[in-house]
């Protein structure tokens, strides 16, 4: 047990034979790329909201920083690979930065319903930000929990299974609470194309089937999956919103930024 400790709290290379909490060791190449990656774009992000001052699209912002953290503890960890101290770092901020990258998607759609009516949404805008935001957040506390179990079992050798199926419940209800906005959001756009009013201008499911078969199982223990599923995917996520920033295709109401927006409705017909 002490060299079991002194395992997980200081820095020693792989030792053949001596599983860690990854059941591999993470890549430092992986982790430096994606910490370069996530770093520039957080550098745009920040440059972008200073000058748009669409001070909502520090959501973007935020969300790099977390993901430069986590990939930052995934290098920590190519280094160190028993240290729990980088394990949790990454595994916890890797978790919690899609859902910046979410609510500014949610405040998106509610921009979008301002400017081309209320009446093609179910929802009104501000309360897609308000209800998705908190499934997001009571998500993230049960998967928290555990997290935290599956830790606890792991550092006393001891049985992971019920921290994991409470992070699959988790996930499972962050799932469905994703799904019930993609079918609000596809709701919208139907409405609103019928309106003739657009005329002129998988990531949940695989944390799911990645912890049901356990902290060993074949896409938890191989990198390729995590790299390809979450690294890759968050960078195209968070890259898609330098190029086509929110700031450059929402008009402003007139001359004042109060973060109102312009709604555009049809205009009645004057009787003849």
């Amino acid at each position: 047990m002490p060299a079991d400790k002194a395992l997980r709290q200081g820095c020693h290379a792989y030792i053949t034979g001596i599983n860690n909490s990854y059941g591999y060791v993470p890549s430092t190449a992986a982790g430096i790329v994606f910490c370069v990656l996530f770093g520039l774009s957080t550098i745009v992000h920040l440059y972008q909201l200073g000058r748009s001052r669409v001070w909502w699209c520090s959501v973007f912002v935020i969300g790099g920083l977390v993901e430069i953290i986590g990939w930052a503890g995934r290098t920590w960890s190519s280094q160190c690979p028993y240290n729990t101290s980088a394990f949790v770092m990454q595994i916890s901020t890797l978790i919690i930065a899609p859902v910046f990258v979410t609510a500014g998607i949610y405040i998106i759609l509610g921009r979008l319903i301002g400017i081309f009516g209320h009446d093609c949404s179910i929802l009104r805008p501000n309360l897609y930000l308000w209800i998705f935001c908190t499934c997001d957040v009571i998500s993230l506390v049960v998967q928290a929990l555990g997290g935290g179990m599956a830790s606890a079992a792991v550092n006393k050798n001891g049985n992971t299974a019920p921290g994991t199926h409470i992070m699959v419940a988790g996930i499972v209800f962050q799932l469905a609470s994703m799904s019930i906005f993609v079918v609000l959001a596809i709701d919208f756009l139907i409405r609103s194309t019928k309106r003739g009013m657009l005329r002129s201008g998988k990531q949940s499911s695989i944390p799911i089937l990645k912890l049901l078969q356990g902290w060993s199982g074949y896409l938890v223990t191989h990198e390729q999956y995590f790299i390809g599923l979450d690294g890759v995917m968050m960078v195209i996520a968070i890259w898609i919103f330098n190029f086509i920033h929110p700031a450059s295709f929402f008009p402003r109401s007139s001359g004042q930024d109060t973060g109102e927006w312009l709604e555009i409705t049809p205009r009645a017909e004057p009787r003849k």
